[in-house]
């Protein structure tokens, strides 16, 4: 039976869309029906369509009590809403549904499996935050929380664990069929760690192990990890809060971390062997994988930073919306990200040059827009006198523009907002190092009204910003100090080629 709490936020959400314009919108970054999204939730194939789930407070374009929005899609670009999920509406989650995954059960039920959080009184009057498992389970649209919750609570935390700091399950299937999950937590020396529990019907759950440990390695609390194997390795993504930057990678603080190693399913331990920064730009978070019926895993993070949320401000409609969809691959030990191949269904408009020698600033007919895919190889003109910098400027006019940057005898790469309209003194820039390959260096700039996301030699790197600037701002412009030669490829991502509709339109 659906709660009050539930039907109030329905009856919210479904009048308030209604004041937000197709164009205030980006056209395939899931953003929320209205009011505030973060973290992607419950990321999940069923009944021939992806479910995305995502943390939500649909009254207000700031954080509040978590509730979990729904959208539907069929090819992760084009996005439909549907009614509200979950709310606080129970004790145990009174004071918000935390995030967590989704999963199709044998009897074709589909199970959220999510973080409730609670108060409980302590001493002097203080007030303690608790956070515990819970399941619901429904049709696709509509979900009743389970009798039995909390599934998982304090009883079920290894010795030291904190009931403060234990959230964001993430639910599989093993080839036996039987479930595992993994949950972030903070142990005793107030670091993270990511802890293993397994089941057999998806509703009774035993603690494993820990999967692991961070000694204050990468950061303090661990959040939303994802376990999965990939390309003969297997991959756990987990988002650290607190990070310190090594040399190029963890600048952001609040970011996600890769570690690829070997797993041992006695033991329940994950052996590392490398180790990485997700996203080098500055808005990534949270992410989630799923697997694809045709085998693919495929990635969404939330694109934004808890550092940088005052970037837009509380008065819109709404705020946060979801990275591109990304394919994941191992190769060398490394995680690469593509775009996923869906995307090529949108590209229209072809324009291409070949060869074009850049010093100073270059502006190319037919190079603009704020709905682009262009891919961008760069090339020293004299291998032996190398430019000092090379530079694609973007959402540009007089006043406004965001850039992507190269300086190549340091081999460093810089994304760069400072002139893209924020009022704020918020981070605007991040650098990562990249490889130059035979003296080339690969860009694929993938622009949706307000984000960018920067693609680095066939998916090594991901840098991804989101961006308020002005829609009429959608000059594109090239600089090089010194000389350099470049080939472009440049499509809109207005039109559904294949039926000639604008992406979204019905």
């Amino acid at each position: 039976m659906t709660s009050q709490t539930l039907r109030e936020a329905r009856k919210y959400e479904e009048t308030f869309e209604k004041r937000i314009g197709n164009e205030e919108r980006p056209k395939f970054h899931l953003t929320p029906r209205t009011g505030w999204m973060n973290d992607p939730n419950g990321f999940s194939w069923y009944q021939g369509r992806y479910h995305m789930f995502y943390q939500y407070y649909p009254y207000e374009s700031k954080w509040g009590p978590a509730h979990w929005g729904h959208a539907v899609s069929t090819d992760l670009l084009h996005w439909e809403y549907l009614p509200a999920a979950l709310a606080p509406d129970e004790l145990y989650d009174m004071d918000g549904c935390f995030s967590g995954s989704a999963i199709e059960l044998p009897d074709g039920r589909h199970m959220l499996m999510y973080t409730g959080v609670s108060g409980e009184h302590v001493k002097y009057g203080t007030r303690e935050s608790v956070q515990v498992q819970c399941i619901a389970v429904g049709d696709g649209t509509d979900y009743e929380k389970y009798e039995g919750n909390p599934v998982l609570s304090g009883s079920d935390l290894p010795k030291g664990g904190s009931r403060a700091d234990f959230r964001d399950p993430k639910i599989g299937r093993k080839k036996d069929g039987t479930y595992f999950c993994v949950i972030g937590n903070r142990p005793e020396d107030g670091s993270g760690q990511i802890l293993y529990y397994l089941s057999e019907d998806g509703f009774h759950w035993r603690f494993k192990s820990v999967l692991s440990s961070n000694h204050n390695r990468f950061g303090k609390m661990w959040e939303c990890p994802d376990l999965f194997e990939l390309d003969g390795s297997w991959v756990l993504l987990t988002s650290p809060q607190d990070m310190l930057p090594e040399g190029f990678e963890y600048h952001n603080g609040n970011g996600t971390l890769c570690l690829i190693g070997d797993f041992d399913e006695e033991t329940g331990i994950l052996k590392e062997h490398h180790h990485q920064s997700v996203d080098y730009g500055i808005d990534f978070y949270a992410p989630q994988t799923v697997q694809t019926p045709d085998g693919r895993r495929v990635m969404i993070g939330w694109m934004q930073n808890w550092d940088s949320c005052s970037i837009r401000s509380c008065d819109v409609p709404w705020f946060g919306q979801m990275s591109l969809p990304r394919e994941l691959s191992v190769r060398n030990g490394r995680l690469y990200q593509s775009p996923v191949r869906e995307l090529e269904k949108m590209r229209c408009n072809k324009t291409e040059y070949k060869n074009i020698t850049v010093a100073g600033t270059v502006q190319l007919e037919g190079i603009k827009g704020r709905m682009l895919d262009m891919e961008l190889t760069v090339r020293p003109q004299d291998p032996e006198n190398l430019y000092q910098k090379f530079a694609v400027r973007f959402a540009q006019d007089e006043r406004y523009h965001t850039s992507v940057s190269y300086r190549p005898r340091e081999s460093i790469l810089k994304i760069d907002r400072k002139f893209s309209g924020s009022r704020r003194a918020s981070i605007h820039q991040r650098r990562s190092m990249v490889n130059m390959t035979d003296g080339e260096l690969k860009l694929r700039i993938i622009l949706d009204r307000f984000s960018v996301e920067v693609f680095v030699n066939d998916g090594e790197q991901v840098l991804s910003a989101a961006i308020y600037t002005d829609q009429k701002a959608a000059g594109v412009s090239f600089f090089a100090d010194g000389i350099v030669n470049i080939d472009v490829v440049k499509y809109d991502l207005i039109k559904d080629c294949r039926t000639g509709l604008l992406a979204g339109e019905i």
